[in-house]
């Protein structure tokens, strides 16, 4: 049954406070890396078939790019009748028409894995009205049955959030009411705070002449919002009570169903307590649900007394809104929690698809393998003999550039305990993209340890040929797959305004008119840089670092065997060209427009 609220948070372990716990859920297993295989979507649209997606495994094959790593075979929207049948997912009987047991069976038979795709909503984003919410359980024990490798999950038409599809008004869910005022009152005590005598702590809310609005979770959907900080923000006020006693709290508050002002208002209290001999600090959560609707987003109200309970000293009141996150985390917890209960042994990787919207970077590693950090890479995708549409530069999130933006500061959210940040399928091979922009586009994907998973018809791909040469570097794919798991550091960036010694590695940078340099410590005791030019244009300057930049950003991941080393073996994993140099400056003399120049170091010990 499709629920009509949100799932109550019970459990701790969902809350916002638990989000840097760095405890993962039952059956999401760690130490697993980035996955590599391909899936429909790019190529095919939701115009796949088993026949295509029976070709595509023959091809994968065929090229040996399963030697290379390339396992998963994931079906995308459009494989699944428009409607359950019997409450359950079934399979469309033209372009599937023998079932999704026996492709599986054909795709596991060729020795690679199986993957799906759902959504966390109600439809999936083509449409059809079978997406997980109410039915996990279920549909769990549908994907187990047809051997169900990978679920890519994705977030339209979701209940609780104004997703892409959804009714914006569930933007009441959101964000909290404006606040102008907040009345506390005890047995011996009273007070009257306005909300500018408060604090707004994290990102996004502020204060509108008296009162507070945009209490929530920024959205992550587009580009343009750091990843790199607090993504949620709270009004809070501290309040220093004589004993420790229960209290009223009423809120003087105004709802709308709009972005920045919504209905729902999470209440919770800090406060310090002696456990073992220690001083520990302690939340309680005393109200998280909806509060009554006002005329308008200034016509403010008194709430009805909320009870909480304050102790003898310094208290924090804390008024917020962290459901856009918790949320989404309970929607896709409750997928893994069903295959939990169809097979407490499963295998099943999740790929959380909900475009960055709540920030999962925050608490995406609690379920998933993976988590998409921005809205889709392309919107102009192929068709049987048509290869789709990707773009080098483009604004919106729809380019390699827009998500290599967002995804190159990201480094402190992934690793093989973590998971793995998701810039959005592979777009080598589309009309649009040169064979430059390919080989850059790739690497880009393998030095930020991103899933490495094709979007192409790979009919079109021959054993030499120049897609083939990219998408089987085997030298570069091993950046990825590195058994690190490490994400490469930006440690300088040509970028104006940005002072790289400072900033390079967490600066949100949107212009591409510049060049990155990259380094990233490798598990055989080596080192990977690479030099990338974001700008269409050749670049003729000449670009560098030293081992000083590379040791300041890297730190201890930095192989001691370099602190000290007089000989350095280098090798351009594109060109293959061998060399030897004393100095521990690594430069390139100019970069075409959209390449890259990626060097494996080695040093003699």
């Amino acid at each position: 049954m499709i629920p009509t609220e949100p799932a109550k948070n019970d459990d701790k372990k969902y809350r916002f406070d638990s989000f840097e716990n760095g405890k993962a859920f039952l059956g999401n297993k760690k130490g697993r890396l980035p996955a590599m295989g391909w899936n429909s979507w790019n190529a095919f649209g939701s115009g796949n078939t088993q026949f295509l997606t029976k070709a595509m495994s023959d091809k994968i094959i065929e090229l040996g790019l399963d030697k290379l790593g390339y396992k998963y075979l994931v079906l995308d929207d459009g494989c699944y009748k428009s409607e359950r049948e019997n409450g359950k997912l079934s399979n469309e009987n033209v372009k599937f028409s023998d079932g999704f047991k026996a492709l599986s069976d054909y795709v596991h038979a060729k020795g690679l894995k199986f993957g799906m795709y759902n959504d966390i909503g109600t439809n999936l984003c083509a449409g059809a009205a079978v997406g997980t919410c109410g039915f996990e359980d279920v549909d769990a024990k549908s994907y187990l049955e047809w051997g169900v490798d990978f679920l890519k999950i994705d977030n339209c038409y979701y209940l609780w959030d104004n997703a892409t599809f959804s009714n914006p008004e569930n933007a009441r869910f959101v964000f909290a009411p404006n606040i102008k005022r907040v009345f506390i009152k005890g047995s011996n005590f009273s007070k009257s705070l306005n909300a500018t005598e408060g604090k707004l702590t994290g990102k996004g809310a502020f204060f509108k002449d008296d009162y507070a609005t945009f209490i929530g979770t920024f959205d992550g959907t587009n580009t343009g919002t750091t990843p790199v900080g607090p993504m949620s923000s709270e009004l809070i006020f501290e309040v220093e009570v004589p004993q420790t006693d229960d209290f009223e709290l009423t809120i003087c508050y105004a709802t709308g169903r709009q972005n920045g002002c919504g209905e729902w208002l999470q209440v919770a209290c800090d406060f310090e307590t002696e456990i073992e001999n220690q001083i520990k600090n302690q939340t309680e959560y005393f109200f998280d649900d909806l509060l009554p609707q006002t005329q308008n987003l200034e016509t403010f109200t008194n709430s009805n007394p909320i009870k909480i309970k304050l102790q003898k000293g310094k208290n924090i009141i804390r008024l917020m809104n962290h459901r856009r996150q918790e949320n989404t985390l309970c929607s896709y917890a409750a997928m893994l929690e069903g295959l939990n209960k169809a097979n407490p042994n499963h295998e099943v990787l999740l790929s959380l698809c909900e475009w960055g919207k709540t920030q999962p970077q925050n608490w995406g590693y609690k379920v998933g393998n993976s988590w998409r950090i921005l809205n889709d890479i392309t919107f102009q995708v192929g068709s049987d003999g048509n290869a789709g549409f990707g773009e080098w530069i483009n604004p919106g999130t729809q380019s390699v550039t827009s998500q290599y933006n967002k995804a190159v500061i990201m480094d402190e959210f992934s690793g093989l305990e973590k998971g793995w940040n998701d810039p959005d399928m592979l777009m080598v091979g589309m009309n649009g993209m040169t064979t430059q922009m390919s080989q850059t586009h790739f690497t880009m994907w393998c030095m930020m340890n991103s899933p490495l998973m094709l979007g192409l018809d790979l009919r079109r791909v021959k054993k030499g040929d120049e897609l083939y040469n990219i998408i089987a570097n085997n030298d570069v794919i091993a950046l990825n797959q590195d058994e690190f798991g490490i994400q490469s550091k930006r440690i300088k960036t040509t970028a104006k305004n940005c002072d790289a010694n400072l900033s390079a590695d967490k600066d949100y940078i949107t212009d591409c008119d510049r060049i990155d340099i990259l380094a990233k410590p490798l598990s055989d005791g080596n080192l990977a840089i690479s030099f990338f030019n974001l700008s269409e244009n050749d670049k003729n300057e000449k670009v560098f670092c030293d081992l000083e930049l590379i040791k300041k950003f890297l730190g201890n991941k930095l192989p001691e065997k370099f602190y000290n080393a007089k000989k350095f073996f280098v090798k351009n994993l594109w060109s293959k060209e061998t060399w030897a140099q004393t100095e521990g400056i690594f430069e390139v003399d100019g970069i075409s427009g959209c390449g890259n120049v990626t060097l494996k170091i080695c040093v003699e010990e």
